[in-house]
């Protein structure tokens, strides 16, 4: 009877391990047909030069600056935000709030949303809208900030990664035990230093792993900045907020999509594409190395 008890259990592991082998394998088969496809265009000069002729010869640094700049910009919008609302949802709002209802309705919302559509959201209210609106109100009407450019795309890819950091920051915030809460009001602090002195030490890992998925969702989104930045190519690297940018992945959707001759451009995409990871990588690494850092702080 033991025996024939364990044989669904058996089942499940067996199906689990082989689920896990399955992933395993496709992330391993992925990176290899990434790498032998841009090995041979990997290169120093291709990491650091501008591009030349087309877009065939040269490098991709401005695409790998601009890359890095949006995700920059982009964390620094989106984090504070979300990390405050999720602050709200559990600290001082209650159950039964209409608003915390609106706002985690929105944020349902805002989640399944296109990331098309988080671009020509931003094409008509940041740009259309708030930017001719400075132009006209302090510029006299001249061009400058009604035009696409790196900050309105990093305000749109902002808005779609909120939601994963508004979810991260707020599970993190429930794992603190509510008994540090009620032991630091006890002692005397308010409602504020309590969360200022509590609650985000306690979950300040979450907020960092909110980060870390904002990164790593907005690095490669190509659709929120169609309209709102990217440009196929510039000369010179982005020296402001209102100058337009190159992105990997905007980078790589031209090459794939507009280029006449495949060949010739295919080592490109994949060189590309195993650049556009390596970053990605990186900037979560760095993430990763905060997190373990604190971690070690708060357990001394």
């Amino acid at each position: 009877m033991k025996k024939r008890r364990d044989i669904p259990g058996k089942i499940a592991i067996g199906l689990t391990g082989m689920s896990v082998v399955i992933i395993i394998a496709i992330i391993v088969v992925m990176f290899t047909v990434i790498i032998i496809g841009g090995k041979d265009k990997f290169t120093w000069e291709f990491l650091s030069t501008f591009p030349q002729d087309g877009m065939t010869k040269g490098g991709i640094f401005p695409a790998i600056y601009g890359t890095a700049l949006l995700v920059i910009i982009m964390a620094i919008a989106a984090v504070p935000f979300g990390t405050i609302t999720a602050i709200y949802l559990t600290e001082y709002a209650s159950e039964k709030s209409v608003i915390a209802k609106i706002i985690r309705f929105a944020v349902r919302t805002l989640a399944v949303v296109p990331s098309i559509i988080f671009g020509l959201f931003g094409l008509g209210f940041f740009i259309k809208f708030v930017g001719t609106g400075i132009d006209t109100a302090f510029l006299g009407g001249n061009l400058h900030w009604g035009q696409p450019n790196i900050l309105w795309a990093s305000l749109t890819m902002s808005l779609l990664t909120l939601p994963v950091v508004i979810v991260s920051v707020e599970e993190a915030i429930l794992t603190v035990p509510r008994e540090y809460r009620e032991a630091s009001l006890a002692l005397g602090a308010t409602k504020w230093q309590t969360i200022k002195k509590v609650v985000i030490p306690g979950s300040l890992q979450g907020i960092l792993t909110g980060t870390i998925l904002a990164v790593g969702r907005g690095a490669g989104e190509v659709a929120p900045i169609l309209f709102t930045g990217a440009a196929y190519y510039l000369a010179t690297l982005p020296g402001s907020l209102s100058d337009q940018f190159m992105s990997l992945g905007y980078h790589i959707y031209i090459m794939s999509t507009q280029s006449s001759n495949v060949d010739q451009t295919m080592p490109i995409q994949f060189a590309t594409t195993l650049v556009l990871l390596l970053l990605t990588f990186v900037l979560n690494l760095i993430a990763v190395v905060i997190r373990v850092r604190i971690r070690r702080k708060q357990y001394k």
